[in-house]
């Protein structure tokens, strides 16, 4: 009998399409969820990116903190082409010999307790308000089903349904209620007004230390100290969501060290899975993710031995410390980039490590136009909310080619 390996038939290679054809192509057969900057990449290395005719793009963007490492990082491809000789998919039904070993590391450098490995940031964030509202019940007392869940004006957390419930963005939002209830939104960066929504019926307070999707929105200093002296005195958890601000991006291995705050639960993503595999993991005490028992939650690929092995990986490096001091070292050449454009172009801009959301003039183009004429001297960004472009280049990004970038910027302001 033919072995089924040897049958199965050849996808057709992409690079007898051009860009054009291959855009086209997706059309009629991919769902429009996504409005994609007019290029096809089909190779990548480090900060750089080429397309299928051959042109290079210099990549601002790192997959929204996925690819804090660069493209294709040489120890995590390593890493993952070590395990795919090994073993992938083991599900939990039983242990793999990977697991542990990035459960500690990880635990070990969050400063935390217990790790839950999932495998998107949204399955993260909502396993973490389903173990916060257990925590509710179980451990503070909260009566069934009325725990709340405090969060912010202009979050993002994700895509699922309970996630948009508590979104303040329509887009987001619009069409697809009815929404999960048990959630409060509160202003960002307002203390005042997170104290005096905070009650009996409060699980915890989910937060962004600063918020990517809306801008790269940071709060004033001492905000996060505030919101962690606040929960512990209503007795409350603090979760924070530093699935694209965490894991060296801003300088720090998490943003809350910039205030040396610790939160119950963390929630962490993206960078984790080094650009290779989807990997996300909440991080707790102890006491917290002990409400969970068997059978009660759960993901097939959740911890599976690739991902332990490349997030393991990741958190080598991370380790050393290298990657946070040379984000921290660029994020203030790119501060002073973008501080000689303000008033040229830029209105306003907001800056941690290699991570800024700058504020287009809409007399000179929207952000979608800005980016678009980016592509055009071969660098990569994306726009968010109208007038505002995200920056947040892989941290292996060198100085050279940070200027690169801020010089094409300052090109397509006038």
């Amino acid at each position: 009998m033919t072995s089924p390996t040897t049958t199965v038939p050849t996808s057709r290679p992409s690079e007898r399409r051009s860009s054009a054809q291959l855009i086209r192509a997706e059309a009629p057969v991919l769902a429009h969820n996504y409005h994609p900057l007019p290029v096809v990449v089909a190779r990548a290395e480090g900060t750089w990116v080429e397309d299928v005719e051959g042109r290079r793009y210099l990549d601002m963007l790192a997959g929204y903190s996925a690819l804090n490492f660069g493209h294709r990082h040489p120890a995590l491809v390593e890493a993952a082409r070590r395990q795919l000789d090994e073993v992938t998919l083991t599900s939990r039904a039983f242990h793999n010999d990977r697991l542990a070993g990035f459960a500690e590391r990880l635990a070990e450098l969050t400063g935390l307790d217990m790790v839950l490995p999932m495998n998107t940031g949204a399955e993260a964030v909502e396993s973490a308000v389903k173990v916060a509202r257990k925590w509710a019940y179980e451990v503070k007392g909260v009566a069934p089903d009325r725990a709340t869940i405090i969060v912010a004006d202009g979050n993002f957390h994700g895509r699922t349904t309970t996630i948009v419930s508590f979104s303040t963005d329509e887009t987001a939002r619009a069409g697809f209620g009815p929404f999960t209830p048990g959630f409060r939104v509160v202003p960002y960066n307002d203390l005042a007004a997170l104290e005096a929504a905070v009650d009996e019926t409060t699980a915890a307070v989910l937060i962004e230390p600063i918020q990517g999707e809306a801008g790269v929105v940071i709060p004033d200093e001492g905000y996060l100290t505030g919101v962690r002296d606040l929960t512990r005195r209503a007795g409350c958890l603090f979760i924070a969501d530093e699935i694209q601000s965490g894991l060296g991006r801003t300088g720090r291995t998490l943003a809350v060290e910039h205030e040396w705050v610790v939160p119950d639960v963390l929630l962490l993503g993206k960078a984790l899975g080094g650009g290779i595999v989807p990997v996300s993991a909440v991080v707790a005490r102890a006491d917290v993710l002990r409400v969970l028992r068997p059978g009660e939650h759960g993901s097939t690929f959740g911890g599976n031995p690739l991902s332990a092995a490349v997030g393991s990986a990741v958190l080598d490096l991370l380790a050393t410390g290298a990657f946070q001091r040379r984000a921290a070292e660029l994020g203030a050449v790119l501060d002073k980039g973008l501080a000689a454009l303000t008033g040229a172009g830029v209105t306003a801009y907001r800056a941690r490590g290699l991570w800024a959301g700058v504020d287009i003039d809409p007399s000179i183009g929207t952000g979608r136009e800005i980016s678009e004429r980016l592509l055009s001297e071969g660098v990569l960004v994306k726009d968010t909310h109208g007038s505002t472009i995200r920056l947040a280049p892989p941290l292996t990004i060198t100085e050279e080619e940070l200027q690169t970038a801020l010089a094409a910027l300052r090109k397509v302001l006038v």
